[in-house]
């Protein structure tokens, strides 16, 4: 096998040959987008519009919901998710460690305080039982991310939710397609939410959300929140506030060319699952490499492979995984695979939710799983998204197999490292 090509080796990636776009555009959506351009609808509002609600059609069929609202992003879909509940200031909403940051922004903007709970170290999603022991008389809703398209224990979740008269509002925003125990993500819970940004599975072509449920009270609530408070017309436009509210609206132009997308979602959906398949069957063979865990009552979406690294399993225990994490990064980056550590720290440590006077070791305590998933794991984003995805992902499977065959030098990188920088390093900019 070559040198390593970071040492002046060839790449395993050869340049060019990964330039997977997405999304994918063709001359379907340049004809959705054209459309709207030239009838001129293009606000939701318009008299006549039509793409906003077809697209809320379909996606409520795909799901499998009664009602889906279209709204401005993945963030708005959450904030008027939770507007819809009616949570605000005073309340607590429960949410994973380990997540994107808009998460914990939307139940902000709302007013009320994010509570973290750490997540499963097998899934990586919200852990029930760390959800039990953060509940208090302040609790009002469940938020439990489906991470990287993974969907969260929602019989666990539910359950607890349950016992405690609490609705569940999942964030799909990574999630599109996948399934828990056969239901679609977006109808296990009470509300769910969808995100349309380009870099999603289901994009559109600049921000968009969605929203679903089978309640018609809480789809109305949703629908008025996203439009300054206005119920949805009849006939002419009052302008009349009902409720407190923004405006969330999707515009027909997204909503068209999303629609568009939606008719190839379940191939790409497809060709995404067979590659990945693979790629962890090749993957699960190199020693201390460990690939996402699926369990057999749910179905993946693939927005996202995390891949963890075992620093035990690869025989130096006494070295830190960041700084194994960080010795791979270089080696497969310089293959060419395009591994990135996504999230650098967990979201109580960030200083916009950081809770005062709590130090690193508090932290570390508290949410063991989602401090060492940041510090040991690095991710393949995007690339393999589109149906290019079994051309690209073996070739990455052929770079992880030529980094592993040169691992012993890999692991003297790792020792070797003058300084290690964990997530406490990153909260700090250092």
């Amino acid at each position: 096998m070559s040198a390593l090509a970071m040492l002046g080796g060839a790449r395993a990636v050869p340049r060019g040959s990964d330039d997977a776009p997405w999304p994918v555009v063709t001359s379907g959506e340049e004809q959705a987008v054209l459309r709207v351009l030239r009838n001129g609808r293009l606000t939701a509002t318009a008299a006549g519009e039509t793409e906003v609600p077809a697209l809320e059609q379909a996606w409520a069929q795909h799901v499998g919901v009664a009602h889906c609202a279209a709204v401005a992003s993945g963030t708005a879909a959450l904030h008027a998710a939770l507007a819809a509940l009616g949570v605000g200031a005073g309340d607590e909403v429960i949410l994973p460690a380990l997540t994107m940051n808009a998460t914990a922004h939307a139940v902000r903007q709302r007013g009320a305080a994010p509570v973290f709970a750490d997540i499963e170290p097998d899934t990586l999603t919200l852990d029930p039982r760390s959800v039990r022991a953060a509940l208090t008389p302040r609790s009002t809703a469940l938020l439990p991310v489906h991470l990287h398209g993974l969907p969260a224990d929602m019989d666990g979740l539910n359950a607890a939710a349950r016992e405690h008269h609490l609705p569940v509002v999942e964030d799909a925003a990574q999630a599109h397609g996948a399934s828990y125990r056969g239901t679609p993500v977006g109808g296990v819970g009470t509300l769910g939410c969808f995100s349309l940004h380009p870099s999603k599975n289901l994009p559109s072509c600049g921000e968009g959300g969605l929203v679903t449920t089978d309640s018609t009270e809480l789809h109305r609530a949703v629908t008025t929140a996203r439009n300054f408070g206005e119920a949805p017309p009849t006939r002419v436009r009052t302008y009349l506030t009902h409720r407190p509210g923004g405006n969330a609206r999707l515009s027909p132009v997204q909503a068209a060319f999303a629609r568009s997308q939606l008719d190839r979602f379940p191939d790409y959906a497809a060709s995404r699952e067979r590659a990945a398949a693979d790629l962890c069957a090749r993957l699960a063979r190199l020693p201390g490499l460990r690939v996402p865990h699926v369990p057999p009552d749910r179905t993946h979406a693939w927005h996202i492979i995390r891949l963890r690294l075992a620093p035990a399993e690869l025989g130096i225990e006494d070295t830190h995984p960041a700084a194994v994490r960080e010795a791979f990064h270089r080696a497969l980056r310089a293959e060419g695979v395009p591994v990135s550590q996504y999230q650098t720290a967990p979201l109580p440590a960030h200083p916009a939710f950081r809770a005062p006077d709590t130090s690193d070791a508090e932290l570390a305590e508290a949410f063991p799983v989602s401090c060492a998933a940041v510090d040991d794991s690095l991710c393949l984003q995007r690339r393999h998204l589109g149906p290019d995805a079994a051309t690209v992902l073996p070739a990455y499977a052929e770079a992880f197999e030529k980094v592993w065959h040169h691992r012993d030098l890999v692991l003297r990188m790792a020792r070797a490292r003058p300084r290690i920088r964990d997530w406490r390093d990153a909260v700090r900019g250092r």
